[in-house]
């Protein structure tokens, strides 16, 4: 019988079961495991369908004589974590990021942030990554490449994610810009039409992927 289950939670929800064990050493290692690689993930999952969202993983079990699981509120209060169904007690319960991908307008595919920075911003050479509403544009020499993200918020992100990585290798070859100016902005949509993206994909701000 399978006494220890490691389960996915979405905004709070069981979303899927990632694991069941019998032995409540197993189901720890993994679980360790599972959160310490997590942690290679830059660039997290934080809107769905339109809507904010958040991920956790969580270690729950049916086996009595369990001590549950306590966390403190904003208010500096100890909250119990409870699940819905009340025959579980919740062990572990940690942030978990769900990995986020980013469409490569060239290509018709997704990839995610290890594979944009392998590909598209090698050591050599100075690079310049732009930020247009949900997109995202690198200049490289005379090579234009573009991606697109979800929503305006993400592709925020997405920069200021970039940026606290180039700082934390101590990488000085991409320059990074976030805002523009109007003329900046209407010298790269010149600069993206010669080249032959039409300007109205940067109008739009929200990027519509199938749902999961």
């Amino acid at each position: 019988m399978d006494n220890y289950t490691i389960v996915l939670f979405k905004n709070k929800k069981k979303k899927r079961i990632i694991k069941k064990f019998k032995t409540k050493e197993n189901a720890l290692n993994f679980y360790n495991k599972e959160i310490e690689q997590n942690k290679k993930i830059f660039f997290g999952v934080e809107t769905e369908n339109g809507k904010s969202c958040s991920y956790e993983l969580g270690l729950i079990t049916k086996t009595k004589n369990h001590n549950p699981l306590f966390i403190r509120d904003s208010m500096g209060r100890s909250i119990e974590m409870k699940m819905e169904d009340s025959d579980y007690t919740i062990l572990k319960m940690n942030p978990y990021k769900k990995e986020e991908m980013i469409y490569d307008v060239k290509k018709s595919k997704r990839i995610n942030f290890l594979t944009f920075l392998r590909i598209y911003l090698p050591k050599v050479g100075t690079k310049l990554v732009s930020k247009i509403n949900n997109k995202i544009v690198i200049q490289n020499d005379e090579n234009l490449h573009i991606f697109s993200l979800k929503c305006d918020s993400d592709s925020d992100r997405f920069i200021d994610v970039l940026n606290d990585y180039m700082i934390s290798e101590k990488r000085f070859d991409t320059i990074i810009v976030k805002d523009f100016s109007k003329e900046q902005k209407k010298y790269l949509y010149n600069l993206l039409e010669t080249n032959g993206f039409s300007k109205s994909i940067f109008y739009r701000k929200f990027t519509t992927y199938k749902r999961e």
